[in-house]
């Protein structure tokens, strides 16, 4: 089965290493991801301003998605709420639905409702067999311990997501990491914000939240920090060498994308995973699974 990649405007322009990683492994994995370039912004920068531009952005994607017969995939967890809740909208509401065809009419498109988006994690739970996934991988990763960090956008607003994974206790990122062999180690504020959020308006708060997680990781002792979303990987990894000044701390803690661990389980190299992309320096810590 094809599916539409929605890279988002965040990934291209930050976050290469999230976009070729996930190539390769879906590729690996069986997995169709087809380029639209017609594709633009989600529509999250706006909602908050402009709800009806917002949704007119979020229909015009659904629509050249549906205009293919492919379903969408969203590497990025904002893109993935954002979209996801533009087409429950628009699929419960004919009204909104209407709206925003009379709009997006103007380029030849119309949508009816019944594109499906979904977070590329979820697709690899919910379209690729378990045991596909693990008869992938060729490097043991049992002596790497991993912090998952799931973000606001993943899981939320969960009325949307159709029941997929719990989110007062996520498990689906984990679940993919003991797919592919790897020691997840356990924090008290998994779910916490990044900080990101904030970050424009008061920088401080934002490092002062982010700082807070990655004392609990070197307290929990994880080696690295596993993420799904593009905008949680600048306050961690951007951001990293800013909050060890600003606190006087020491952490150098790499952090992974979800898909870069999957594609080093798999036997991928450093460059096809992006790992040379990585603010944090992932050399050392993965030196051992490199000849």
């Amino acid at each position: 089965m094809n599916y539409a990649l929605f890279l988002g405007c965040t990934i291209p322009a930050r976050s290469r290493n999230y976009e070729m990683s996930a190539r390769r492994v879906a590729e690996k994995v069986g997995l169709s991801l087809v380029d639209v370039e017609e594709f633009v912004c989600c529509g999250f920068p706006a909602k908050n301003s402009d709800r009806e531009f917002s949704e007119t952005l979020g229909g015009y994607n659904l629509a050249l998605a549906q205009q293919r017969g492919m379903d969408i995939c969203v590497l990025c967890s904002s893109c993935a709420s954002a979209l996801t809740e533009t087409a429950h909208r628009l699929s419960s509401d004919p009204r909104a639905r209407d709206r925003v065809n009379g709009r997006i009419a103007a380029a030849g498109l119309r949508y009816d409702g019944d594109v499906r988006v979904r977070h590329f994690a979820r697709l690899l739970l919910e379209d690729v067999a378990p045991e596909t996934i693990t008869s992938r991988c060729e490097r043991d990763l049992t002596d790497l311990r991993v912090a998952v960090h799931y973000g606001c956008h993943y899981l939320k607003p969960s009325e949307i997501y159709d029941g997929f994974d719990d989110v007062e206790a996520p498990d689906s990122v984990e679940a993919l990491l003991r797919l592919a062999g790897v020691d997840v180690v356990d924090y008290p504020s998994k779910k916490m914000c990044c900080g990101g959020p904030v970050l424009p308006v008061d920088e401080k708060l934002a490092l002062a939240v982010a700082h807070e997680k990655l004392t609990q990781l070197r307290d929990a002792g994880a080696e690295a920090l596993c993420l799904v979303c593009p905008f949680c990987s600048v306050m961690y990894d951007g951001n990293q060498k800013g909050i060890e000044s600003e606190f006087d701390e020491s952490y150098g803690l790499p952090v992974l994308y979800l898909t870069q661990i999957l594609g080093l389980a798999m036997g991928f190299g450093r460059k096809e995973l992006g790992l040379n992309m990585n603010v944090v320096k992932t050399k050392k810590l993965l030196a051992r699974y490199f000849e």
